[in-house]
């Protein structure tokens, strides 16, 4: 991963928690207090027989950087279902979201924004049940 992002804390995420009212999963915590997103060396990743492949295009950080998690949060509020936040994007405008609330909590899913859908999920797609196996299975 190359970390182009400035080094935070704990305090700092504890911080961006309060602030958007929302817990954040183990693994991506440490993620972020390792990396603070940046660009994968390995990107790619299946979104499912259908829709075949994408990349990650970079991995958001906490700060005062073009693509951060907050910004990110308030522009998608309202667009992604309840207790999910985005933590990357692909070429496309689609997002990797990881979930935050009761029911999805830790899970990755991908959103693809251009799809219409009625039902409440039915334009994310599950990837895998925690941020590591994510991140283990780009290629």
């Amino acid at each position: 991963m190359d970390r182009e992002n400035e080094k935070i804390t704990i305090n700092d995420i504890r911080e961006f928690e309060g602030e958007y009212v929302l817990k954040l999963p183990e693994q991506y915590v440490d993620f972020l207090l390792r990396y603070n997103g940046g660009y994968p060396e390995k990107s790619t990743f299946k979104i499912s027989d259908e829709e075949g492949e994408s990349v990650v295009n970079k991995f958001y950080g906490i700060g005062n950087m073009k693509g951060n998690l907050g910004k990110v949060f308030e522009v998608l509020d309202g667009e992604l279902p309840e207790g999910f936040i985005s933590i990357a994007n692909d070429p496309g405008g689609n997002e990797i979201c990881i979930g935050t609330g009761e029911r999805y909590f830790g899970e990755i899913y991908f959103w693809m924004h251009d799809m219409e859908s009625d039902e409440e999920m039915g334009n994310m797609f599950f990837f895998k049940s925690n941020f590591n196996d994510f991140l283990d299975n780009l290629y």
